[in-house]
């Protein structure tokens, strides 16, 4: 039997539909078990295979009879088996998120076909990894972004009907076309946004002083995270101090650069590691801005490769509306700066699962009335 035909309808509609509802809502949450894994150990840099799932406080081997999906959680209530100690509810909202997901992917689309079922549940779990790891770490992991671009375009080669085409290779040109225009338009708005609004400018009372911690830019009624500043190798903050104060020695009228690797005062540069503490008398600074990152242009081009580069005009603009009244929202509620970081993916990925779940068919309504 071939690939076209496991996967043809008539093959799967020998069992009746909803017992492949509720295989799909199970399979989602042994997916979700997973996606648990590498949210917490991709960022890190850990192994998603190795060692097996343990506690992160105990380091406790969870046998598999307490590490079934949904229900250990619940049976434990929310606790490890070995120390007692707490295991956060999000391990089981990512399960039971990816099981209602992959349950609605075979509703949606099993009956058409069910290799499309399968592709977009595996598309909708890449969402929801780079999703939780942004709100953690504002990064989406190449193994998503360029591990993901891989898999679109192979499942656009072996689901034509993903693009709407009837051949593999017209399918794969779409997916291409989709993985560039998310590259090119997406990187073209983050080069035009750093551009226009890639550099605060920091008015002060004239001789203010601003101080250098180990951890935080200390400015006169705020204090800044470098972790919020200086994420992007190339981030830097800029001044010039009439006068700049380090533990052991002192300059007068220079300028002050500092990145994440390294620091200039005037023309001398230093080691920012080997620099705990500096004060600097200024008027004025520049700290770096920018609202979308380079991760964001990998994670639209594997958005692309999916589904198309109509998506990605569509998951641009809805992310951008959605972005913004989450951002002026958590203003509002005093949760959040005007000058705070918010993780810009998971405006992304709400915006894709929408072009799935019926954005695609609005965008072609909506310009098929020009």
């Amino acid at each position: 039997m071939g690939i076209s035909a496991i996967f043809d309808a008539g093959t799967w509609a020998h069992v009746p539909f909803h017992f492949w509802t509720v295989v799909f809502f199970v399979l989602g949450a042994v997916v979700g078990s997973f996606l648990n894994v590498c949210i917490y150990r991709m960022p890190l840099g850990q192994s998603i295979v190795s060692p097996p799932s343990h506690c992160p406080h105990c380091n406790y081997s969870i046998p598999w009879y307490l590490n079934i999906p949904l229900v250990t959680w619940l049976y434990l209530k929310g606790k490890c088996a070995n120390c007692g100690a707490p295991i956060s509810v999000r391990y089981w909202l990512v399960e039971s998120l990816t099981g209602v997901v992959f349950m609605l992917c075979w509703l949606g689309f099993g009956q058409q076909s069910a290799a499309g079922a399968i592709v977009y549940s595996i598309f909708m779990a890449l969402l929801i990894v780079a999703t939780f790891v942004d709100f953690d770490h504002f990064i989406i992991p190449d193994e998503i972004t360029l591990g993901g671009i891989v898999m679109g375009l192979l499942a656009s080669l072996l689901v034509p009907k993903l693009h709407g085409v009837a051949t593999p290779g017209a399918s794969l040109i779409a997916g291409f076309e989709g993985a560039v225009a998310g590259v090119a338009v997406v990187y073209g708005v983050l080069r035009l946004g750093k551009l226009l609004f890639g550099i605060r400018r920091v008015k002060l009372e004239p001789a203010a002083r601003v101080i250098f911690t180990e951890t935080a830019l200390v400015l006169p009624g705020e204090e800044i995270s470098y972790e919020e500043l200086l994420y992007r190798p190339a981030d830097t903050i800029k001044l010039n101090a009439t006068i700049v104060e380090l533990c052991d020695r002192c300059y007068q009228n220079v300028s002050v650069r500092l990145s994440a690797r390294k620091l200039f005062i005037g023309d001398e540069e230093l080691d920012p590691n080997n620099v705990p503490h500096l004060e600097a008398v200024t008027g004025e600074l520049q700290l770096p801005r920018e609202a979308m990152g380079l991760g964001d242009v990998k994670f639209m081009a594997m958005i692309g490769a999916f589904l198309g580069w109509q998506a990605i005009f569509f998951s641009l603009m809805l992310s951008s509306v959605i972005g913004s009244f989450v951002g002026v929202a958590l203003i509002a509620a005093r949760k959040r700066e005007w000058s705070s970081r918010l993780p810009y993916g998971p405006y992304i990925a709400l915006a894709a699962a929408i072009w799935v779940f019926g954005g695609h068919a609005w965008w072609i309504h909506f310009w098929g009335l020009r």
